[in-house]
């Protein structure tokens, strides 16, 4: 049994580590969102640690520490990127799963305009990694991401087809997502970035049947 002195030390370092750590968030976030418009407005190569230093407030300690450099900023925010997308396609499967559904096809449409809506929801991230800039390795990690993101299409639509036609099924169709979203990010408005989702899930369908 803890003492009160032994509750009350524990009480203040579990408050303590709590502000600790939401100084952290707050400080990786700061440098998220400096780092991300400074790539926007210069691209990652042009994109200065000193700039975004200046834009967020932060230490260039900090930065390092956190982050280990501008390649480190840069992948964070893709990554933070990409498992939105993922998450987002995830919860949007399920849900239709729970609604009763059971197509894969459906459940792949589904998945994929969940997808495209964080492209524009995300649009100033998303266009960052559009134009080809980046660290070094970079396009290597895409390149894996891609493999990745290509095979568990594969498994949500396997009762669609055959092993090999599902394999390349899923490739193509992955393929049109990754372009469309491109063009979803760039969109002027938010009502043609939605005619562009519309228009890419029928064809999606289109293609998937």
């Amino acid at each position: 049994m803890r003492t009160s002195k032994e509750r009350q030390t524990n009480g203040v370092g579990e408050a303590g580590g709590s502000r600790q750590w939401a100084r952290a968030d707050a400080t990786r976030q700061a440098l998220l969102s400096a780092a991300q418009q400074v790539f926007a407005d210069r691209g990652y190569a042009d994109a200065g640690i000193a700039e975004i230093v200046e834009s967020s407030g932060i230490s260039v300690g900090s930065l390092y520490h956190h982050y280990g450099g501008k390649a480190g900023l840069y992948l964070a925010l893709w990554e933070e990127l990409s498992e939105e997308q993922e998450a987002s396609a995830a919860s949007a499967v399920a849900a239709a799963r729970k609604d009763g559904e059971n197509d894969p096809i459906a459940l792949f449409i589904a998945g994929a305009r969940a997808y495209l809506e964080v492209c524009w929801e995300r649009r100033t991230a998303a266009r960052l990694f559009h134009g080809g800039e980046g660290p070094s390795g970079f396009s290597l990690m895409r390149r894996t991401r891609a493999r990745q993101w290509i095979g568990a299409n594969t498994r949500l639509l396997r009762g669609h087809d055959g092993e090999r036609a599902t394999q390349v099924l899923s490739l193509v169709l992955t393929t049109v997502i990754g372009e469309a979203g491109r063009e979803i990010a760039l969109a002027p408005d938010e009502a043609e970035a939605h005619e562009i989702i519309d228009e890419i899930c029928r064809i999606l369908i289109r293609l998937a049947r």
